[in-house]
This record gives C-alpha cells, sequence and structure tokens, in this order.
C-alpha cells in the first residue's frame, strides 16, 4: 500500500470543537471520522467535516508538523483554516464522499 502522510484537521462545524491528527492514509482516516469507527474524542465531539489538510512526503514529516500544530493555540489553528477554507467548506466532499447536510430541494415535498 502506498502512503501519502497528511496532517490534517475535522470539526463539529463552522468554529466549533477541532481536532488536529495525522495519517498516512487520508481518505481512510476520514472514512474513520465519518463512521466514527473509533471511540474518542472525534467520535464524541461529532468532529467529521474536513477543514483543511496539508500533504507530506513522509510520515516523519508529517508528524513532525502535527506535533507543532497541536501545540499552537486554537485561534492560530483557526487562522491557518480561514486562510485556506474560508467557510470551512467540507473538503472531504471534494474526494467523493456524501455531503454531512444533504441539502434539500425547494421543490420537493416532506417526507
Amino acid at each position: 500500500m502506498e502512503r501519502s502522510p497528511a496532517v490534517y484537521i475535522v470539526a463539529s462545524g463552522f468554529h466549533g470543537t477541532i481536532y488536529t491528527g495525522v495519517t498516512s492514509n487520508l481518505l481512510q482516516r476520514i472514512y474513520q471520522h465519518r463512521t466514527g469507527m473509533f471511540a474518542g474524542f472525534t467520535a464524541e465531539h461529532n468532529c467529521k467535516r474536513l477543514v483543511w489538510f496539508e500533504m507530506h512526503g513522509t510520515m516523519e514529516e508529517a508528524i513532525l508538523r502535527e506535533k507543532r500544530l497541536k501545540n499552537w493555540r486554537r485561534d492560530w489553528k483557526l487562522d491557518l483554516i480561514a486562510q485556506a477554507n474560508p467557510t470551512w467548506r467540507d473538503l472531504a466532499d471534494d474526494f467523493g464522499f456524501e455531503p454531512l447536510i444533504k441539502k434539500v430541494d425547494p421543490g420537493s415535498s416532506p417526507g
């Protein structure tokens, strides 16, 4: 399996709870967060929205970057997200994941 090291931030919503993580397979990890596959902080706080990520050449580089980001103040992380994704759009949609919030067709009738 080819590794694609990445550092990422998932959030519960716009300016909500955030979690910074590192992975060798971003798509698999996002799937795990979305399905609540593992108990823990992200499942407890409903952090499913991918709001920022950064790819790296090696896992060592990615781990070092994650450790640095985890030491950052929250407002610095919010600025990092805002620079790349000011609306906190779910970037997982770009990878083919189903939107977390289904859009309702205004012309359709309920249920």
